[in-house]
Order: C-alpha cells, then structure tokens, then sequence
C-alpha cells in the first residue's frame, strides 16, 4: 500500500472520496489529498520525464520546490501536484515538455 497514512501537515478525511482523470483514466484520492499523493496512492511512481533528458521524474520533495512533480491541471502546465490540492472532477496529465502554452 503506497498511501501515506501520517503526515505533519496533510489530513485525509477517508470518509469522502474525490475522483479525478489522470491521463484518461478515473482514480479516486481522499479529500485533504494533494493530486501527487493521490497519485503515489494509486501506484503512480513516474510524475513526468525531464524535458531535455527523458529521465523519470517522481513524488520528491513534497514541498512545492523541486519541480520534479510539474503536470497539467485543468490545460494548465507547469503545475507542482505536490502541493496542489486535490479537488473532485480535476483533469491531470503527465507533461512531456517544457510546459509552454500552445
């Protein structure tokens, strides 16, 4: 089980699910999840790849600073899902450039 049960500054209400599409597919996280530990929660290990490199990129930091966790939210890119918070019906997926807006 990959789901996070304990955390100084994350609460999971377990009581109410919230479903979201990543990259056409429906998952359910908990509310008070953020959209990156849903997704750990899930078995999603690889957020991305490095734009330049292709070199996988996961769940790090958890904090909003690395960027390892960029995807796009609702068309928005460059969007860090690990402080993102998760909201019922939002749309998530994988990015594979620099985020530019087409």
């Amino acid at each position: 089980m990959l789901r996070i049960e304990e955390h100084p500054i994350l609460t999971f209400d377990k009581s109410k699910t919230v479903s979201f599409t990543f990259d056409g597919k429906t998952i359910e996280g908990y509310e008070g999840d953020t959209i990156a530990s849903a997704l750990h929660a899930a078995g999603v290990k690889v957020m991305g790849h490095h734009y330049d490199s292709g070199r996988p990129r996961g769940f790090y930091c958890a904090i909003g600073n690395c960027g390892a966790c960029l995807m796009v939210v609702n068309g928005e890119p460059n969007v860090r899902v690990c402080v993102e918070p998760l909201v019922e019906g939002v749309v998530v997926e994988t990015q594979s450039n620099k985020g530019d807006l087409v």
